[in-house]
């Protein structure tokens, strides 16, 4: 019984130990983003690589998220408002169905492209912890400010982070 006792603990340390020493993986700033190509809800597909040049706003959520549905109207005014040949705004929807986003995108008059994550494929490389999480991603394709949770993205300050990207 020692013995067995004994096997069983060591194993367990020996797991441990082992669990200790891995890495979380998180995507920070200063990392380069990760490129991806996902189709819109008209049937366009974005590719961030072919964005290099343009300041990009990713934006993960879903339909089901309460912080994520709050924040969409700060985002389309600030999709408005900022000049679209230099800055780009990307809705991801993650884990989620297109029929309810364009539900959604038509109730709240969203015209911000929402491309389509269902299967997380783009999510799971940029680490997601929940949603919404944000990634600004400047002309280098360099990602240079990461916020999690909900945000009231058309405040002075956010517009005046954004443009500090553009204008560089």
């Amino acid at each position: 019984m020692k013995k067995l006792l004994f096997l069983t603990l060591t194993f367990c340390l020996s797991l441990f130990i082992f669990a200790c020493g891995q890495e979380t993986a998180i995507l920070k700033v200063g990392d380069p983003a990760p490129d991806f190509s996902l189709i819109d809800r008209q049937s366009k597909t974005w590719t961030l690589s072919e964005l290099k040049g343009q300041v990009v706003f990713i934006n993960f959520w879903a339909t089901w998220c309460p912080p994520c549905l709050k924040e969409l109207p700060s985002m389309q005014n600030l999709y408005t408002t900022l000049p679209k040949h230099n800055f780009k705004m990307l809705a991801i929807l993650n884990k989620d169905k297109t029929a309810l986003a364009d539900f959604v995108a038509n109730q709240k008059g969203i015209t911000i492209p929402i491309l389509d994550d269902a299967q997380n494929v783009v999510g799971s490389k940029y680490f997601l912890t929940g949603l919404p999480e944000t990634f600004i991603v400047d002309k280098q394709g360099i990602i240079r400010e990461k916020v999690i949770g909900g945000s009231q993205w058309d405040t002075p300050d956010s517009v005046q982070m954004i443009m500090k990207y553009i204008n560089q």
